[in-house]
């Protein structure tokens, strides 16, 4: 029996510790890991990834992503590739590094044509539609952050092209010479508006046959001429790509065309080079 007054101080084993290494992409998590006591002791739970493990899981795997190839089909153009594909930097980034593909024309590009994609943006675009599972509110709402918005500016018909160009001198047109673009396209081709906008006014307009014009933000205004049929009315608004009506032949024209201006009034007589204009707010034009 222990002296009177006296207590033995209780020995404590001691626990050996061994240390698990997690790679994470170049740095490395020590996680102490405890041993077993002796022979009786239970059996250690299934481990749970911390929130802080399932961050650098995500972040090894952005990491190994690939360049991804992309192959043009019917209708595509690099600026609308490079905003379905998230391309950082938009169809310029997407032209430089496929110029020895595309060749000097970025507009040229043909079905079939495979496009390499970067792997940041091949990366982030795969990354961005998956949602890891409790690694807390930053990495859940960064996951669930909604898409790119859309192209801001568009062509005005898809897979046309340019017959008759911006200012090309002629006795026909009563300026002496031709104050928009014509895109060589059959009747009843969609004509959509070039950038989000109001209609200033939609019926008929002389030799211009059916036409539309819109405002837009930038004070700037589109015409569509020629029209066959009309799907919007004056003071509408209209998103960028919205349908305004249908290609056609009315007014004084030898053929099917749409006959497309920007002009700084609603007026003819204050037009600008519609070409530079599309180019200039990112649009590939033929």
């Amino acid at each position: 029996m222990p002296a009177k007054g006296k207590h033995r101080r209780p020995k404590f084993l001691r626990l050996p510790r061994s240390i698990a290494v997690a790679g994470t992409g170049g740095a490395a998590l020590a996680l102490p890991l405890m041993g077993a006591v002796c022979a009786h002791a239970a059996a250690p739970a299934a481990a749970v990834p911390s929130a802080a493990q399932k961050i650098a899981t995500v972040a090894v795997s952005a990491g190994t992503a690939v360049e991804k190839t992309y192959v043009v089909k019917a209708g595509d153009t690099l600026a609308k590739i490079a905003d379905r594909q998230h391309v950082s930097g938009g169809w310029k980034k997407l032209y430089a590094d496929n110029r020895a593909v595309v060749g000097a024309d970025p507009a040229a590009i043909r079905p079939g044509l495979k496009l390499t994609i970067a792997a940041a943006d091949a990366t982030r675009s795969s990354v961005s539609t998956a949602t890891p599972t409790s690694v807390g509110p930053a990495v859940e709402a960064a996951a669930k952050a909604p898409k790119a918005a859309a192209a801001a500016y568009t062509l005005p018909v898809e897979g046309a092209t340019i017959g008759t160009g911006y200012k090309v001198p002629g006795s026909m047109w009563s300026s002496g010479y031709h104050t928009g673009v014509d895109f060589v396209v059959p009747t009843g081709t969609t004509v959509r508006s070039v950038a989000a906008g109001t209609v200033v006014s939609a019926g008929w307009g002389g030799a211009y046959g059916n036409q539309v014009v819109i405002q837009h933000a930038d004070g700037r205004y589109s015409q569509y001429a020629h029209l066959s049929a009309l799907s919007v009315s004056a003071g509408q608004s209209v998103t960028a790509g919205q349908r305004i009506g249908l290609s056609g032949a009315t007014g004084n024209v030898t053929g099917p065309h749409l006959h497309f201006e920007i002009r700084t009034t609603p007026d003819y007589g204050s037009d600008l080079d519609p070409v530079a204009y599309l180019r200039a707010h990112g649009v590939v034009v033929g």
